[in-house]
């Protein structure tokens, strides 16, 4: 079958910009009938030594030290944008006005200000956008988003998300730029971002928040330039640094179609490593998943009839679940973080394909960028707050 090849430019090629690297060389593998396949053309990182590294492991025709030569490359059609959150927008509007589709990691900004001026850039423009919400595409989540979509779990009344990751439960942890407030949220971008857009795919548009924060650890390791993410360590007895954004956000919410819930945020929290989780309850039953499990999905249907087997059930994924058998035929033989940016990868593709614009896209980024601008006013006001219309740069 002849493919329209899609030439692909990387900005960034920290860890999260070899993943998508990655993901895009496994599309003809996974979805040998997609229409499209795309091209590794070019990578583009500040230190030299690592975009030259990504452009021999990964395969890309070339590379650069600067992310403009990426957007004037006229064999570009995605820029794929995977650096640090402070230079999200600049390139997102660069890419856009040059008629280039984008797929941007999350936070599509530094602050919600931001991501809604790239959903606006985005609709100026005209083209297709995607964000990196991989927690979307876990095949038992998207079976689980079905069986709410079919009614099958009745009115949603309850809904709790939360994203508590660790990573940053170290004091020695080096002070990467996630932990500075000048390039851009702590865990309100980093991790609720998630959160929130998983509660809007699963249980519909928050309409009010009340919310807090905190910074648990205050001061960190400084980094050499170029050297160590925020997984990595230093020592306590050498140059040290301010953390200057929140290490814990928690909200209550109240959603459109009126269910309550919370949402949780927190990178300092010792126990959880990766605890990307939702619970939702509606009349007729309740489903929960975590992605410390991400292979199982627990489901209760009510048995009036029954009350003894009346719990949850726990159910593997498989290929009957969406996406799973793309990347193997068994049960309960499960797949990983990488094989979710692929499907990711795919879906942006498609889009593409396709010419209509796929979600997550920017329009989906600004939802979650509309409800952290509510919990960023609650903050302030210590009162709840409405989820507003707002636009542009704060």
């Amino acid at each position: 079958m002849a493919r329209r090849v899609i030439g692909i430019g990387v900005v960034g090629m920290g860890w999260m910009g070899e993943v998508h690297s990655r993901s895009y060389r496994s599309i003809r593998d996974r979805f040998p009938d997609l229409e499209v396949e795309p091209r590794l053309v070019v990578c583009a990182d500040a230190v030299e030594d690592r975009a030259r590294a990504a452009r021999s492991r990964f395969g890309f025709e070339r590379h650069t030290t600067d992310w403009r030569q990426v957007i004037a490359d006229p064999d570009v059609a995605v820029v794929n944008v995977a650096a640090p959150n402070g230079m999200h927008l600049q390139v997102n509007e660069a890419a856009l006005a040059a008629g280039k589709h984008v797929l941007c990691e999350k936070p599509v900004g530094r602050e919600p200000g931001e991501t809604l001026a790239s959903a606006a850039a985005a609709r100026k423009a005209g083209v297709l956008t995607f964000v990196g919400y991989n927690y979307r595409w876990a095949p038992v989540v998207q079976y689980a988003r079905k069986l709410v979509e079919d009614g099958k779990l009745g009115r949603i009344t309850h809904y709790r998300g939360r994203f508590l990751n660790g990573y940053a439960g170290d004091p020695a942890g080096l002070l990467s730029w996630r932990f500075e407030k000048e390039q851009g949220l702590g865990t309100l971008g980093d991790l609720m971002s998630h959160a929130i857009d998983m509660a809007h795919m699963m249980a519909g548009p928050i309409a009010r928040v009340t919310s807090d924060k905190e910074i648990f650890i205050r001061r960190r390791p400084l980094p050499r330039p170029g050297k160590g993410t925020h997984y990595d360590k230093g020592t306590l007895d050498g140059p040290m640094g301010d953390v200057t954004n929140e290490d814990y956000v928690s909200a209550l919410v109240r959603f459109e179609n009126g269910a309550r819930g919370t949402l949780e945020s927190c990178r300092v929290i010792n126990g959880a490593k990766c605890d990307m989780s939702f619970e939702l309850h509606g009349t007729k039953g309740a489903v929960k998943w975590t992605m410390e499990r991400m292979n199982e999905i627990q489901l209760q249907w009510r048995r009036d009839d029954e009350p003894a087997q009346d719990g949850y059930t726990t159910l593997l994924s498989g290929p009957a679940h969406p996406y799973h058998g793309h990347f193997n035929p068994a049960w309960g033989t499960g797949l990983g973080y990488d094989d979710l940016k692929a499907i990711e990868a795919y879906e942006f593709l498609r889009s593409i394909a396709s010419g209509r614009q796929g979600k997550p896209g920017f329009e989906e980024a600004a939802a979650v960028a509309r409800v952290q601008q509510a919990m960023m006013r609650s903050w302030e006001s210590g009162a709840w707050e409405p989820v507003t219309e707002e636009r542009g740069k704060a």
